[in-house]
């Protein structure tokens, strides 16, 4: 047999000869398709679980000591780097917290959902950004008064 384009005379009369497949040309009757089936997800429930929260929790809790503690007790020269390191971790540990939530579909309050068309409000945005900046000159500040 030759390599050639497909002959679709051979084709149609071998399925004339096949019989009633119960299938059309464009894929099964709606009558085959309408049988007492029940779909089941597959995928898991897209929730964080305690083993993904665990180490997040923990490098948290870890980092607001570090930043606390030099704060509330003022040891020595020491105590701004250590505060500094403790707020880089606790930063760390949110961001981590963050990107994990948003990768099982939650969103910031206000907010659209990730995959909508809708545009985020600039007012919301301005808020955050200015929330975090706020909290941030209050941290740098803290800390270099330790000095």
């Amino acid at each position: 047999m030759e390599a050639g384009p497909r002959d679709t005379e051979q084709q149609q009369r071998r399925n004339a000869t096949d019989g009633p497949s119960g299938l059309s040309p464009d894929g099964p009757e709606e009558q085959d398709l309408l049988a007492d089936e029940v779909e089941v997800e597959l995928r898991p429930q897209r929730r964080l679980r305690i083993w993904q929260l665990a180490p997040i929790v923990v490098l948290a809790a870890t980092g607001s000591l570090m930043f606390a503690f030099p704060l509330a007790f003022g040891t020595g020269d020491g105590g701004a780097v250590v505060a500094m390191l403790g707020l880089l971790i606790s930063c760390c540990a949110a961001g981590w917290g963050v990107m994990a939530a948003r990768r099982v579909g939650h969103t910031w309050p206000g907010l659209p959902s990730r995959g909508s068309d809708e545009r985020p409000d600039w007012r919301v945005i301005v808020l955050y950004v200015g929330v975090a900046a706020v909290l941030v000159a209050l941290a740098v500040w803290r800390v270099a008064r330790l000095r």
